[in-house]
């Protein structure tokens, strides 16, 4: 791949109190990369999340995205890198008092460059990618069941039509056929849309039908990334422990 990585971490330290979260931790993922995020409770996997998407900053190092800090410059440029991402967090996070057609719109009227014509139009559209109809735009969050929430969510993740997609736990709380088909659904949309993804899963069918990469993150810091086969065979004991005697899933 050539230019800069999508992701880069640089000696990243987070430290909560008298708490040490991560420590000196480095990652790179380059464009196009479906990286699997894994790692114990209380590792600091979500944490890292949301140091990746700018709602926390670390105590230390530097995070770049697309080449550039995240954390420096004036508030216009951090938040041209931040339309570049989309954020799908783990219980969909829909603002309950709004449709779903409103949901999906919220991220478009916050540019307050588009008319509602054209928002009209681009909700439609996310609601057609993520295999919804026009017709859902009226329900509630309320109304929905465990898979629309993460069809939606995924809908307004998608909206701003970011380069980088960070998922938490994307499939958490589905059955194995609706989960399924959305690891199928995420999968199709990221060859369509040319997607660098990140997620955090704790379940290894995700894994397997999404993950090119797999970075462990273990005694805070990531001590291993790599191709899923490669990733699976180190000799630690988090990495034994997660994958045992169901390695077979993943090659």
């Amino acid at each position: 791949m050539s230019g800069a990585p999508v992701i880069e971490l640089d000696s990243v330290s987070t430290v909560f109190g008298k708490t040490c979260v991560h420590r000196d931790l480095n990652l790179r993922v380059e464009a196009g990369q479906i990286v699997g995020l894994l790692g114990g409770s209380g590792s600091g996997k979500t944490t890292l999340l949301r140091e990746m998407l700018g709602l926390l900053r670390p105590t230390s190092g530097q995070v770049r995205l697309f080449g550039s800090d995240l954390n420096s410059g004036d508030v216009a440029e951090q938040r041209a890198i931040r339309r570049r991402l989309g954020m799908l967090f783990q219980h969909g996070a829909l603002f309950s008092a709004l449709s779903v057609f409103d949901n999906i719109a919220f991220p478009l009227r916050e540019l307050r460059c588009l008319d509602e014509d054209w928002i009209r139009r681009l909700v439609h559209l996310k609601l057609a990618m993520v295999e919804l109809e026009p017709a859902h735009g009226d329900l509630m969050p309320a109304e929905l069941s465990g898979g629309m929430v993460k069809r939606v969510a995924l809908a307004r993740a998608l909206s701003l039509e970011p380069e980088l997609l960070l998922l938490d736990e994307p499939t958490a709380g589905l059955d194995p056929d609706r989960s399924q088909n959305f690891v199928d659904l995420v999968g199709s949309l990221q060859q369509a849309l040319g997607l660098t993804v990140v997620m955090v899963t704790h379940d290894l069918s995700t894994l397997a039908g999404l993950a090119t990469h797999v970075a462990v993150l273990a005694d805070q810091h990531i001590i291993a990334f790599g191709p899923k086969h490669e990733v699976m065979t180190v000799d630690h004991p988090f990495v034994t422990g997660f994958f045992g005697a169901d390695r077979r899933k993943l090659l």
